[in-house]
């Protein structure tokens, strides 16, 4: 039994902050920001905007995308979480009208979207599920400090949703196989110090926002997503001279420039969106795919190599054949108060 991509839907919030917005207040300035990262502009979630909302948005694209009414299961990747307790993941499944399923939050933070998609193979490999929605969805901008030139430009909000049902290897959609590490040694690297069990309390308010080791984050994500691929690929025996189109989690353009250098591959492979969203952490990967799809870059038959990096230290990559997926971009922005459940 395999997970086979049956349906794409993604969201994100109205408010679009471009670079000359941020450089008004930060030591900084469009040309700076996009030679860096490629970045001039991102989405931001207003007050009212949430991530459990985002989620639902995204996720009902999805289901309305893959021509079904509902699911067995919801696996929620997120590192922004509504609330410590409980997980959002119950709160979307709420939203959709679908109380009653089993529904977690997976947390491995940029890489998650991947941690999520092989978390909802296995209920289907294990016959625990037939069809799973599986969600990206972060609020990244409110744990960076706004006035951190460092990581206030680079971070952005948004959601994207698959459906995954139970099905053969065979077909398109079907997800190959799965290469996921982790090392917690380096987690200082990417880390926000207080708000958990460990630091629950701090009187230095810097303490609630993420710190990021920009340069060591950049070369460990280079060296291990270019690995990972590597080593995805010949599971999958598929040589790199069969990868139509690479899709990586939308960190830096940079990193996604150097990671095509890297394996050898043409940048005309690479899918990006970054430019326009910025990193949107775990929702990044169906941010993407969604984009690719609707300008065309993407199609049917196309072998594509999905991989990401993120805080935890996690890493990992999977393959497919895309299927004859459309993707349902109406969700691409929803109103600034809070999101209505849907009614099924």
């Amino acid at each position: 039994m395999t997970a086979v991509l049956a349906g794409l839907g993604t969201c994100l919030p109205p408010r679009v902050v471009g670079n000359r917005e941020l450089s008004q207040r930060l030591d900084t300035s469009d040309d700076w920001i996009q030679a860096r990262t490629g970045i001039h502009e991102r989405r931001i979630a207003d007050t009212g905007t949430t991530t459990v909302g985002m989620a639902t948005s995204a996720a009902d694209a999805a289901l309305s995308d893959s021509g079904m009414a509902d699911v067995d299961a919801l696996v929620l990747a997120t590192s922004t979480p509504d609330q410590l307790c409980p997980g959002s993941a119950p709160q979307v499944a709420a939203g959709l009208g679908l109380s009653g399923i089993p529904a977690l939050d997976v947390n491995a933070a940029c890489t998650g979207f991947l941690y999520a998609l092989a978390t909802a193979g296995g209920m289907l490999a294990a016959e625990l599920a037939e069809r799973v929605l599986v969600i990206g969805a972060d609020t990244f901008s409110r744990l960076c400090d706004p006035d951190d030139r460092t990581t206030a430009p680079i971070f952005g909000d948004g959601a994207g949703a698959v459906v995954l049902r139970a099905g053969t290897a065979a077909e398109p959609g079907a997800l190959g196989p799965f290469d996921l590490h982790a090392d917690g040694t380096r987690a200082n690297l990417l880390v926000v110090p207080a708000g958990g069990s460990k630091q629950r309390f701090s009187d230095n308010s810097h303490d609630y926002f993420l710190h990021m080791q920009g340069r060591e984050v950049f070369r460990h994500a280079c060296a291990k997503m270019a690995e990972s691929v590597l080593a995805v690929l010949r599971v999958a025996r598929l040589p790199l001279a069969g990868v139509d189109r690479l899709v990586g989690h939308q960190a830096n353009l940079r990193i996604l420039q150097t990671l095509a250098a890297r394996l050898g591959l043409d940048e005309k492979h690479l899918v990006t969106n970054i430019g326009h969203v910025g990193n949107t952490s775990a929702a990044s990967i169906p941010l993407a795919l969604a984009d690719a799809v609707d300008g065309g870059h993407l199609r049917p038959g196309h072998h594509v190599v999905l991989t990401a990096f993120g805080a935890g230290l996690t890493w990992g990559s999977s393959v497919l054949t895309w299927p004859p997926v459309r993707g349902n971009m109406q969700g691409h922005r929803i109103p600034e108060d809070s999101y209505e459940p849907v009614v099924r």
